[in-house]
């Protein structure tokens, strides 16, 4: 069931924004030279509507560089004052939100380490309350939709309006060329619970390289989210945090040359009517498909009842290896994606043996 929350849309507190949103700066400030030069570049493309630069950077281990500390507000200052930028940092705790809200930044991140922990987000609720900041809210490492919900409304229930949250990727769970494993799954889900709220990405932690950053940029765009933060180094090559995911400024200006952006509607009065009679034929083959998994369902029982009966177990293992190997090749000759037959299958398997050990259970 989705919640409805009075939450802002992005111009109610950027007004002058007409594109999508971009938020973009080095992953740490380093030095107040390397701040102030990496920000006027930026600021020279209109599409960079947000600085970003992290002050405090907690490390999974000790001994990595954890950022230049409070100092780095006074940079970022400075930026805002010499470019017109609203400017940007992560905060980890209550000690980070006070000194960034007094220090007057525009926009406060909580970072996916921080959504994880309720106890850390309550912090963070509790000092920016009544207060009329701009609060995003990173995906947790993993991807529990009810932390990264439950992150929301804590920030919601403390009087602030202006929330977005950012999609930052997943600790992996499998083999993945990037960083984080983006599992899009969990922002659709999100998008369904909270229709209204705000949702941008952040191509540069999913990444983790430079190479990958335009893919999951376009693929943001095409699943409609609102915007980007990109980290962007005057010198990667010298970065002092996650240098090979950053870009420079005018590398960021040739990516987003590149991105086509997508949007909820067209102006063609014809793809309404085309888009409505194709999503009917889908609402069909849908009603058909239940039909036939609950057909399924009825010999499974029978199976499972057929099995109690003669004293064997629910699951039989080589008749699921070939049945995986039966239906993997069928789908190859429908021109179906292995990975998706793969794990339809397994659920619906699984499913199978859970109703069948049922039966069993039953005296």
């Amino acid at each position: 069931m989705s919640t409805k929350f009075e939450i802002n849309p992005i111009k109610e507190w950027l007004p002058h924004i007409n594109n999508p949103l971009l938020i973009s700066g080095p992953c740490s400030l380093e030095t107040e030279e390397q701040t102030l030069e990496t920000a006027k570049l930026l600021a020279k493309d209109p599409r960079v509507f947000v600085y970003r630069g992290g002050v405090w950077k907690p490390r999974t281990r000790p001994g990595s560089f954890e950022g230049v500390g409070s100092i780095g507000l006074k940079w970022l200052q400075l930026v805002k004052k010499e470019t017109g930028l609203p400017v940007g940092t992560e905060v980890a705790n209550a000690q980070h939100t006070e000194e960034a809200l007094k220090a007057g930044l525009d926009v406060l991140w909580i970072g996916a380490r921080s959504t994880a922990s309720p106890f850390v987000v309550q912090e963070i609720a509790d000092v920016v309350k009544g207060s009329d900041a701009v609060v995003m809210i990173k995906n947790p490492v993993n991807p529990d939709i009810q932390l990264w919900v439950g992150a929301v409304e804590r920030i919601y229930q403390a009087g602030i309006k202006n929330i977005v949250a950012i999609h930052r990727g997943f600790t992996p769970f499998r083999d993945t060329v990037f960083r984080n494993y983006p599992n899009w799954k969990t922002v659709i889900e999100l998008r369904r619970l909270i229709p209204n709220l705000p949702i941008i990405c952040d191509p540069s932690h999913i990444a983790g390289k430079r190479e990958y950053l335009f893919e999951i940029s376009q693929k943001a765009f095409d699943m409609g989210m609102e915007g980007l933060m990109i980290e962007s180094h005057i010198d990667p090559s010298c970065a002092l945090s996650d240098a090979a995911q950053q870009l420079t400024p005018a590398d960021l200006g040739k990516l987003l040359d590149r991105l086509v952006i997508r949007h909820a509607t067209a102006n063609n009065p014809e793809f309404d009517n085309r888009l409505e009679l194709l999503r009917s034929r889908i609402d069909v083959i849908d009603s058909e498909l239940l039909e036939m998994l609950a057909s399924r369902v009825e010999i499974v029982k029978q199976i499972g009842q057929y099995k109690k009966d003669n004293n064997v177990t629910a699951l039989q293992i080589n008749r699921w290896s070939q049945l995986m190997e039966n239906r993997v090749n069928l789908g190859k000759k429908l021109d179906l994606n292995d990975t998706f037959v793969k794990i339809l299958f397994q659920l619906i398997h699984e499913d199978s043996v859970r109703m069948q050990t049922e039966i069993m259970d039953k005296e």
